[in-house]
């Protein structure tokens, strides 16, 4: 009865491995890199008010946020679809955990470090993500020449 007491792991469960990156500015300059392609990869699909926000001084759950509209179910999952693309090419990373995708109005994807929401107008509205993080700083993207988002 005493095995699954949470202070009584066993050492085994322990990771014995240590991070390739070792100085927290690499791993800041990884996760911020790997963000910036998320936001890039979201942009290429006209996704609307990329948001990215750099969480790591104010929650331990990830380094950064990303959070992004799509205005259709199948524009979500296209987003979602391009972001896991790009992240595989260019950092042969692919989501920890992605969830959403099925329903599409609502696609998390889990990269450890970096969390993205990409959601439909209505439902980014409604959890308003945006204010709960308030106190995380907020990162400015550079502009698209094709002025991406919402179609017309």
């Amino acid at each position: 009865m005493t095995d699954y007491f949470q202070g009584n792991f066993p050492l085994q469960s322990v990771p014995l491995t240590k991070s390739v990156l070792r100085n927290p500015t690499q791993i800041e300059e990884a996760s911020g890199k790997l963000a910036a392609i998320i936001a890039e990869a979201a942009s290429d699909r006209k996704a609307g008010d990329i948001l990215l926000l750099r969480v790591a001084d104010v929650s331990y759950l990830a380094d950064y946020f990303v959070m992004m509209t799509g205005y259709s179910r199948v524009q979500v999952r296209a987003i979602a679809q391009a972001i896991e693309e790009k992240v595989e090419t260019q950092l042969q990373r692919r989501p920890l955990r992605t969830e959403g995708k099925a329903e599409g109005s609502w696609v998390l994807q889990d990269y450890g470090e970096v969390i993205v929401h990409i959601m439909m107008p209505k439902e980014r509205e409604f959890y308003n993500l945006e204010a709960f993080w308030i106190h995380a700083e907020r990162i400015s993207l550079p502009e698209s020449d094709e002025g991406g988002g919402k179609p017309t």
